[in-house]
């Protein structure tokens, strides 16, 4: 599973009210949050993001708040993936949730530069920039992680599974 695109740098210790504001949290709907991604912190980020770029971030990236409209509001941008130093529990596991691919790695927020071109293979475990010509090493994805992020989150990964089992089949 590969995700190519170009890198957006944050710092550290960005919060979940610096992704999605506490104000549009009446909705679930990805595009609507999409539309408010990032305001209070970079009102310009959202429009300078295209479907596939890369987030590159420092520590503690999605803390705060345990909503997980803050990830959807980052998938509903059109993010490809976020690369981190590292990354908050509950936003790790809301990410993991809604098919929003996470890795650690604190080499690329030290040598990425903002719009380098930048791919993260989750399969073989490296981070490339294409730009720079330097690969930085994570741990790789486990197969069913790689699976429930294809298949766009828990949600889809169990509607698969339960369409598998009626159909007699094994789940995924």
């Amino acid at each position: 599973m590969q995700l190519r695109g170009r890198a957006h740098l944050l710092g550290d210790h960005v919060d979940t009210d610096g992704i999605i504001p506490a104000r549009y949290l009446v909705t679930t709907d990805p595009g609507e949050l999409a539309r408010h991604c990032f305001e209070d912190l970079d009102p310009t980020l959202r429009e300078r993001i295209r479907p596939g770029d890369i987030l590159v971030a420092g520590q503690n990236f999605g803390q705060g708040s345990s909503r997980e409209h803050a990830p959807i509001a980052i998938k509903g941008l059109g993010v490809g993936a976020v690369v981190a130093r590292s990354f908050a529990g509950i936003f790790h596991r809301n990410a993991c949730n809604v098919g929003l691919p996470l890795v650690e790695c604190a080499e690329a927020r030290d040598r990425v530069r903002d719009g380098d071109e930048v791919e993260v293979d989750l399969t073989a475990g490296w981070v490339v920039n294409h730009t720079r010509g330097e690969r930085y090493a994570i741990t790789p994805l486990p197969p069913f992680m790689r699976y429930l992020l294809q298949s766009g989150g828990i949600v889809e990964y169990v509607r698969a599974a339960l369409a598998a089992a009626e159909a007699g089949g094994a789940a995924p």
